[in-house]
C-alpha cells in the first residue's frame, strides 16, 4: 500500500474547485486525511487569493498511475493544460510524497515547492509533524518551525467538507 500526499490549490470559485476536488479523490482513494484549509495571497503572479491544503491517502496505485489520475481531475474541473505555470487555475492537484522515495523521473520527489511554499509546507506538517523529509531529513513540524513566516502569508479559513471540518 503506497501512502501519498497531494496540495490541493484553487483561485478561481475556490469552494466549488476545492469541494470537487476533494469528491474526486475521496472516488479515486477512499478515506482521506485532510489538513486544515488555508486562504493565501497568489505566488509569482498577481491573481486572486488561493484556498489550499493538503491530503493524504492510501493507494494500490502507481507512481505513473496516480500522477495520471490527477492530471485527469484537474482536467475535469477545467484546468488547461497550456496555461502558464504562475497563473490562475481551477483546480491544482500536486503529488508532493510518494512514500519515502526520492524521484527524479517522471517527476521530482518530494516535491521541491515542500521547503520554500508556506501553503504546502504547512498544511503538510498540521497532517504529519513528526514525519520526516527524505531528502533533508527533518521533520515537517522543524522545517515549518525555521520558515521564514514573514516571507508568504496565510491564514486557515473555516471549511467544511462530507461534514468534515
Amino acid at each position: 500500500m503506497n501512502h501519498i500526499y497531494i496540495s490541493l490549490g484553487t483561485n478561481i470559485e475556490r469552494e466549488k474547485h476545492t469541494k470537487a476536488g476533494l469528491d474526486a479523490l475521496f472516488e479515486a482513494f477512499g478515506e482521506l486525511e485532510l489538513s486544515p484549509v488555508y486562504e493565501s495571497e497568489s505566488v509569482g503572479f498577481d491573481g486572486n487569493p488561493f484556498y489550499n491544503l493538503v491530503v493524504g491517502a492510501k493507494t494500490e496505485k502507481s507512481l505513473v498511475e496516480v500522477c495520471h489520475l490527477l492530471k485527469k481531475i484537474e482536467k475535469e474541473n477545467g484546468r488547461i493544460s497550456s496555461e502558464k505555470k504562475f497563473s490562475p487555475r481551477t483546480l491544482d492537484l500536486d503529488l508532493l510524497l510518494f512514500n519515502d522515495e526520492v524521484i527524479k523521473i517522471p517527476i521530482i520527489l518530494p516535491r521541491p515547492e515542500i521547503l520554500y511554499n508556506a501553503f504546502v509546507l504547512l498544511p503538510l506538517q498540521d497532517l504529519t509533524p513528526h514525519k520526516s523529509h527524505p531528502e533533508v531529513k527533518k521533520s515537517y513540524s522543524e522545517l515549518w518551525k525555521c520558515f521564514d513566516k514573514d516571507s508568504q502569508k496565510l491564514w486557515k479559513i473555516p471549511f467544511i467538507w462530507n461534514g468534515q471540518d
